[in-house]
């Protein structure tokens, strides 16, 4: 579906929506009725191309690999005078070898991780928040083991420490922007996917519809809050 035909309808621009946690996302979104413009990195064909097949009004796939910033900007560009209810990043990745410390990871892999975890996600936020509506609710997928206070067992610290400082700058976007929007950092939990790995305590079917319900119910509630997919307070 064209992007520039998509009906006015409640939409959500999702970044990140080819697999995963995003693509579950993109379909229960479309089971409460939105419109999905769904973002994949690349032309090749995906999860959320046949999701598109089977709802064609309801989906509009768009290209973006947001650690790009040209790619950020023309997307903007390409969208601009269309308004959504919600952007939600969804992106995330983690080292190859998880065990290994701060100390252990070798640059290129700290660089690689802090680049989507962070800083390609903030730039999509900072570079997308014109394309919602002032009332409209901006969101990233976080994890509570973004989580300081929570830290007492140690580990994953490459992945811990990204999602951390994913947390401190939408604290700073936050700070800067005090106009009374809705932001969400989104724990979701330890889910089963490429990235949870297969000993995840939850499958996607357990938590993405109730993922959903609470980022919907989160809309016009003004403020930055770190929270868990049943709407709870995560520890900062």
């Amino acid at each position: 579906m064209d992007s520039l035909s998509y009906p006015q309808e409640k939409s959500i621009l999702l970044v990140g929506a080819s697999r995963g946690l995003g693509l579950a996302m993109a379909a229960e979104f479309v089971k409460e009725g939105w419109h999905v413009v769904g973002t994949v990195r690349g032309t090749t064909r995906t999860g959320l191309h046949d999701l598109a097949d089977a709802n064609q009004t309801q989906i509009t796939i768009e290209e973006l690999d947001f650690t790009q910033p040209t790619q950020i900007a023309a997307l903007r560009d390409k969208m601009s005078g269309r308004t959504h209810n919600m952007l939600f990043i969804n992106g995330g990745t983690a080292n190859y070898n998880q065990g290994e410390t701060i100390a252990e990871v070798s640059t290129d892999e700290f660089m690689r991780v802090m680049l989507t975890n962070v800083l390609g996600v903030m730039r999509a936020v900072e570079g997308l928040q014109d394309l919602v509506s002032p009332d409209g609710l901006i969101g990233v997928m976080s994890s509570g083991q973004g989580s300081v206070s929570n830290n007492e067992r140690g580990g994953h610290e490459v992945y811990r420490g990204s999602k951390a400082a994913l947390n401190q700058y939408m604290r700073c976007y936050a700070a800067r922007h005090a106009n009374g929007r809705s932001l969400v950092l989104m724990a979701p939990g330890w889910i089963r996917t490429a990235l949870g790995g297969p000993e995840a305590t939850f499958t996607i079917e357990e938590t993405i519809p109730q993922l959903v319900k609470t980022l919907i119910a989160q809309q016009g509630i003004p403020g930055l809050r770190f929270i868990d997919r049943y709407g709870k307070t995560v520890s900062w």
